[in-house]
């Protein structure tokens, strides 16, 4: 009896939440060892489709990097990357696209179809869903100097077409989006996937924006994990060395989307089953929760 009494417990923890996000927006960037675990994936399609059944509205960006890199190595082009970003010419673009759009999104929509979803695929270049321009990535010199660097068909998002995805929402359905843009001219553009949930977020004003990585979150010097930072605190954690590596874009993108209107935003370990659900509906979180 105590077995049943503890999950009575369980969904009342979880009652004030479901009040809280019902009718609200949650987009999460899902990528890293939950999409190659087969029980981490069925994990996250359930969450998913449990988070849609109470009536909150959830979009989901997916990456792609593992299986980009394995496309690529068949056809015997060899990536060179800029401070993490792919640099993408013309033929490594045909590649990330035939894999982002027509290879992964089509696995993750039917993954969530499987289970019950009523999940619809998109790439930013569907109804202009992603309007992009050409990133010039950063470079420190050995001076100390910072150089613009063309990286190729790398892109930054400067429009979400948010009626699109409200349109979708509206109709039960679950959005899920490959990070592909397109340019003014109709040419596509490979963007980072948490860019894309970032400012997809923004263009909803989402509840929360949380994205699922291959770590616990961010941890401190002692490798405790920190389970709330401020916005104000990031900086100095960057400066000493707290924040280093690629969690300085996972972090900045988190301040950038929370700057734009998101309420909070969470970086959360995809290794755990039910990540995303123990984050929204448990008192403690399982990851690091930005906000104001």
């Amino acid at each position: 009896m105590q077995h049943l009494i503890d999950k009575a417990n369980t969904l009342m923890e979880a009652l004030p939440y479901i009040r809280r996000f019902s009718g609200k927006t949650i987009v999460i960037k899902y990528g890293g060892h939950a999409m190659s675990d087969e029980a981490l994936k069925e994990s996250f399609a359930l969450d998913v489709i449990l988070l849609k059944s109470l009536g909150i509205n959830t979009v989901v960006v997916h990456g792609g990097g593992p299986q980009i890199n394995e496309t690529l190595k068949r056809y015997g082009i060899v990536s060179e990357f800029v401070r993490g970003m792919r640099v993408t010419d013309a033929a490594t673009m045909q590649v990330v696209e035939m894999v982002l759009t027509g290879q992964v999104n089509k696995e993750v929509v039917g993954y969530l179809n499987q289970h019950g979803g009523r999940a619809v695929g998109l790439s930013g270049k569907d109804g202009n869903l992603l309007l992009c321009e050409k990133l010039l990535q950063e470079v420190k010199l050995e001076d100390g100097s910072v150089e613009k660097v063309d990286i190729g068909f790398v892109g930054d998002v400067v429009k979400v077409n948010q009626e699109l995805i409200q349109t979708l929402e509206h109709g039960k359905f679950i959005p899920v989006i490959a990070p592909v843009g397109v340019g003014k001219n109709g040419e596509s553009y490979n963007v980072n996937a948490d860019l894309v949930a970032g400012r997809v977020a923004a263009a909803l004003r989402a509840e929360k924006l949380i994205l699922l990585t291959d770590v616990e979150g961010v941890k401190d010097r002692s490798g405790s994990l920190l389970s709330s930072i401020a916005l104000e605190a990031v900086p100095k954690l960057i400066d000493d060395g707290v924040i280093t590596g690629g969690m300085i874009p996972k972090v900045t993108c988190c301040v950038d989307a929370i700057k734009e209107g998101v309420k909070k935003a969470h970086i959360v370990d995809g290794r755990v089953l039910h990540a995303v659900l123990l984050e929204i509906f448990t008192d403690v979180g399982v990851g690091t929760e930005m906000h104001q």
